[in-house]
């Protein structure tokens, strides 16, 4: 064990039969450059790397030893983040297409110098597993191509994967950049990255792209690929938006296994790894207080086993909604505004719509305390901040205080358990992806389940408070927005201070 990495790990013997395999993922705290707005020499970049992928050597030889066949490191966990598309330049390298049958470990010099995808390569050679890893990635173009960019090349936020003999196997562009990553150009067209090992068949896709159609479901449910790999560097959005989450909401949506490994960074609000099965979490980290890494390890099952597809309009449009008056009252999450309804009483049934989504909640509380606030939340409409997507929400959720204003806030503790909650929706898309998060940003395994009707529900009383019940849905088709618009919230963000945890990728 090195310093720096905390772990947690059971010892798992390696698999003799193929039906199962050990996957980690290592939440890495990663060393910053000292100028990242500066361009520096190749050396002092290399410098810079080699200290981060010191401690990412200690994470690759711990999971080695203790079985895992593949382990999953972080999106910028190489080089850091914040750079001029002129500064980020040092730090990167040629990577060649994955068809080129190429060892770097080996041939350190066939695609000009590379000494980081030839220290990755040796490492997973030497330790006998694959490994995951964000670099980036130079090419060079020329004014026969209309969209080169004027300093002659494109630069690419990339991921690659190393097999067990330290071979480059897979290579995937980023497609989906985030707001202030105007360093890389995205691909010309969506990569749909998949590669098969003798565990199964995964695909890849990095951070921001989970949001979107392309290629995160496009590898689902058409390369049907078995596991997902995916760097982060997730900041955390409460109360939809928290990695472990999000994340683990996202493998249970699409019925996948999913390999999450987020950047070490609470100043910035990032941290939350996971490694998920699409029942359930196997193994899950979060940790704002501290400053080291974490290694987690988890048994996963190599073809998981396929679920019937659920139809998540098919309880809920069934169900008669109730008059309220004029109870309903509006608030604002991530700052799209919802319509929400006060759960005022400690069990009951409530319905609140907006647009075509009517949301329905059965539930009942241990206790009604008088000093917090439960809400039912629903949103049907285009998210136009840090992107541009359809979403179509329903949210039972713990008010920030007992002022109905603050419904939506960002809130990280509470006091009230559920006996039992049902949750439904009418929702308009089969992308559907169910959260359950407890007091202090902690996950409910084997707490809860969805049915083929489309309800989320408990299976037992909640083992902690509940901070949300979600189902977050995507309707991919419906995402394009008029750029003006989205420009103009992209530029008030930029300029929003209150924005600062998470404006940066």
């Amino acid at each position: 064990m090195v310093p720096g990495i905390a772990a947690s790990v059971d010892f798992y013997p390696r698999a003799s039969s193929l039906d199962t395999f050990i996957a980690a993922v290592y939440e890495h705290a990663v060393i910053l450059p000292n100028a990242t707005l500066v361009p520096v020499s190749p050396e002092e970049a290399l410098a810079v790397m080699n200290r981060n992928l010191d401690l990412l050597e200690g994470a690759v030889t711990s999971a080695s030893k203790e079985g895992a066949h593949i382990i999953v490191t972080p999106e910028d966990g190489i080089y850091g983040f914040n750079f001029t598309r002129e500064s980020i330049y040092p730090y990167l390298e040629d990577i060649p297409d994955p068809q080129v049958n190429w060892i770097p470990c080996n041939n350190p010099d066939r695609f000009g110098h590379t000494p980081v995808q030839q220290r990755l390569s040796c490492l997973a050679k030497d330790n006998s597993i694959y490994i995951v890893a964000n670099i980036g990635d130079k090419k060079s173009c020329n004014a026969s191509d209309p969209q080169c960019p004027p300093d002659g090349r494109y630069q690419y936020n990339t991921d690659v994967v190393f097999d067990s003999k330290g071979k480059l196997v897979a290579r995937y562009h980023k497609q989906n950049l985030f707001l202030n990553e105007d360093q890389f150009n995205a691909p010309k067209e969506p990569e749909v990255v998949t590669f098969n090992t003798t565990f199964g068949k995964f695909g890849i896709f990095t951070c921001f792209d989970i949001l979107f159609h392309d290629p995160a479901v496009t590898l689902v449910r058409d390369s049907r690929v078995d596991t997902i790999l995916f760097p982060t560097a997730w900041m955390n959005v409460l109360p939809h938006l928290s990695a472990i989450e999000f994340h683990s909401a996202w493998a249970m949506g699409m019925r996948v296994n999913f390999l999450a490994s987020n950047l070490h960074y609470p100043l910035k609000k990032m941290t939350g790894s996971g490694i998920y099965a699409p029942d359930s979490p196997r193994a899950f980290h979060y940790d704002m207080k501290t400053e080291e890494g974490k290694l987690l390890l988890a048994q996963l099952d190599s073809h998981p086993h396929p679920t019937p597809v659920v139809n998540w309009t098919s309880y809920a449009s069934g169900v008669e909604a109730h008059s309220v008056g004029n109870q309903e009252f509006t608030g604002i999450i991530f700052f799209d505004e919802f319509t929400f309804l006060e759960l005022k009483e400690i069990g009951g049934n409530y319905t609140v719509c907006q647009r075509d989504l009517c949301c329905h909640l059965s539930y009942k509380m241990s206790e009604k305390r008088s000093d917090e606030v439960y809400a039912l939340g629903a949103f049907d409409g285009l998210h136009t901040v840090e992107g541009s997507y359809y979403l179509q929400i329903c949210t039972l959720l713990k008010c920030k205080t007992t002022d109905l204003h603050t419904c939506g806030d960002s809130v990280e503790t509470a006091s009230t358990r559920f006996e039992m909650f049902s949750l439904s929706g009418t929702f308009g898309t089969q992308y559907v992806f169910p959260e359950v998060l407890l007091s202090e940003i902690q996950l409910a395994p084997g707490e809860f389940q969805v049915s083929n009707d489309g309800r989320l529900f408990s299976l037992k009383p909640t083992s902690g408070p509940v901070l949300t019940v979600t189902l977050f849905g995507r309707l991919y088709e419906k995402d394009s927005a008029p750029n003006t618009l989205l420009d103009l919230t992209t530029q008030a963000l930029r300029l929003n201070p209150k924005t600062d945890a998470w404006k940066s990728k």
